[in-house]
């Protein structure tokens, strides 16, 4: 009864916060098995760098990639599905990472911008990411598209920050209120926004000082938002 005590108050506090640290290490401290859903944006491994000259830490190396997703199937529950966007350059990379883990891939999904974000061979109009399964999870009942509207966000805090609204389409297909919505590469905080605002909880993990700590101030200002919300 104490050992479930204890792992009961310890997922309570991994609620609804965002974590300043290590997604690895964050993860394995977490319960296995106590995540509902995974909505991330990792690092796509190009060495990205804005216009401003932003840039995302291990975008380089990859030998942070097969550790971090031992972890995330980890903490899923089985049967639930997590959803990845990844680099269409290192897709290799990322398939045998997921695969490595336990994952199975059972859907794509491509989201189509309006905007160019690079041209070269090709303008490139679209981000893509993977619906990846632990177990045989339930088919939803009103399956979402698997080519989604992405609007530009507009990059303030991060940049390569996802809009919330094709982020909060995904929770809803795939999560019911109150379920526990995990994001190990938080970033300017997207997916967690967009969790609280579907009436989920969230938990997010980010190692940059910066993005941490506009992630921590976004959120604050959406609990407040969702307050009033409430409150009216």
């Amino acid at each position: 009864m104490a050992t479930t005590s204890a792992a009961t108050t310890q997922q309570s506090s991994l609620t609804n916060t965002i974590l300043h640290g290590n997604c690895i290490d964050e993860m394995h401290e977490m319960p296995a098995n106590s995540v509902d859903f995974i909505l991330t944006d990792p690092p796509y491994l190009v060495n990205y760098r804005d216009r401003s000259g932003r840039t995302i830490q291990n975008d380089v190396k990859a030998d942070w990639l097969k550790p971090a997703m031992q972890e995330a199937y980890r903490v899923l529950k089985p049967n639930r599905v997590a959803i990845m966007f990844y680099g269409w350059t290192k897709v290799d990379e990322f398939f045998a990472a997921w695969k490595e883990a336990g994952f199975q891939p059972v859907g794509h999904i491509v989201f189509r911008k309006t905007y160019s974000s690079k041209s070269r061979f090709l303008s490139y109009r679209h981000e893509q990411a993977f619906l990846l399964a632990k177990g045989r999870p339930p088919l939803p009942k009103q399956p979402v598209a698997d080519v989604i509207d992405m609007p530009y966000s507009g990059n303030k805090l991060h940049p390569t920050q996802k809009p919330i609204q094709p982020l909060a389409q995904l929770i809803r297909s795939f999560t019911l209120p109150g379920e526990l919505v995990l994001d190990p590469f938080a970033g300017s905080g997207s997916s967690c926004a967009a969790a609280l605002l579907t009436g989920r909880r969230y938990l997010g993990v980010e190692m940059d000082d910066e993005y941490y700590q506009q992630a921590s101030e976004r959120m604050a200002r959406v609990h407040a938002r969702t307050a009033i919300r409430r409150s009216s």
